[in-house]
């Protein structure tokens, strides 16, 4: 907008090309190709294949992959059910707690993911809220990761909304629970679709705190790929890193499909 001519257009979208380039393409293909390869011990890797890959999927990281699946899955499904509520509530609330609700829900993000982990094993390892050594510890921890992040997005969604569709359902003689499943949560699906999106991607990507809760026998993908890493198997780390990215596009892609449906509608 502030450039005029179009040789400084040129120039502008070619440094934000290279800049794309170097940040965002280049680490991701090094990391597909590392992926393919066989060795690499020149400038380019060698003996390209998919030998990494069928390792990958026939050992303990295809079943990484479904574990990170299901946690992602289940997670955001809580995520998104917690933070609309707490969206729902917070927006007929007073200044203050809505404030104080705000602060408390973007906790999570301000500390870094090992001490929730932290928290969450000290917090659940013993009775009478015994999750420590179960899957749902796992699950627990994702979710109060990523529920700081569906609860914004459905807010900023309910400050955007028109409050003139919910007064003329009211005048019309309509409940409050008439209102909120037949116009409130109708509207605010795009947003639900999007939050749900941003919750599976962070969680399918989550490492920190899953590391210091995750039992043996619900080991997600990223805790197996960082294991691969630190005993120096590069290649099938480089794949099932290429697997988690390609599933979660997937995840992604579904859902925003879900999503332009809804706001169709």
């Amino acid at each position: 907008m502030l450039v005029w001519t179009r040789r400084g257009r040129a120039l502008v979208l070619a440094v934000f090309g290279i800049i794309v380039t170097v940040v965002f393409v280049a680490p991701i293909a090094t990391v597909v190709a590392a992926g393919l390869a066989g060795h690499w011990t020149g400038p380019l890797p060698s003996d390209l294949g998919f030998a990494n890959f069928s390792r990958v999927l026939s050992g303990d990281e295809a079943a990484s992959l479904s574990v990170s699946l299901q946690t992602a899955l289940l997670a955001g499904l809580l995520s998104l059910v917690l933070g609309t509520w707490a969206a729902l509530a917070s927006a007929e609330a007073p200044a203050w707690p809505r404030r104080v609700t705000d602060a408390v829900f973007h906790v999570p993000v301000a500390v870094p993911s090992v001490a929730i982990g932290l928290g969450v094993l000290i917090t659940f390892n013993d009775r009478p809220l015994l999750l420590g050594g179960t899957k749902w510890i796992v699950i627990l921890a994702h979710t109060v990761l990523v529920l700081a992040y569906a609860f914004s997005g459905v807010c900023a969604a309910l400050d955007r909304l028109d409050p003139g569709y919910r007064q003329a359902a009211e005048s019309l003689g309509a409940g409050p629970a008439r209102v909120l499943f037949r116009i409130t949560l109708p509207l605010l699906l795009p947003a639900l679709g999007a939050a749900a999106g941003l919750a599976i991607a962070l969680s399918m990507g989550e490492l920190g705190a899953t590391i210091m809760v995750y039992p043996a026998t619900w080991k997600t993908l990223p805790v197996a790929i960082f294991a691969a890493t630190d005993r120096g198997a590069v290649f099938d780390a480089a794949a099932g890193t290429t697997l988690l990215v390609l599933v979660t596009l997937i995840a992604l892609v579904i859902l925003g499909r879900l999503k332009g449906r809804a706001a169709l509608r």
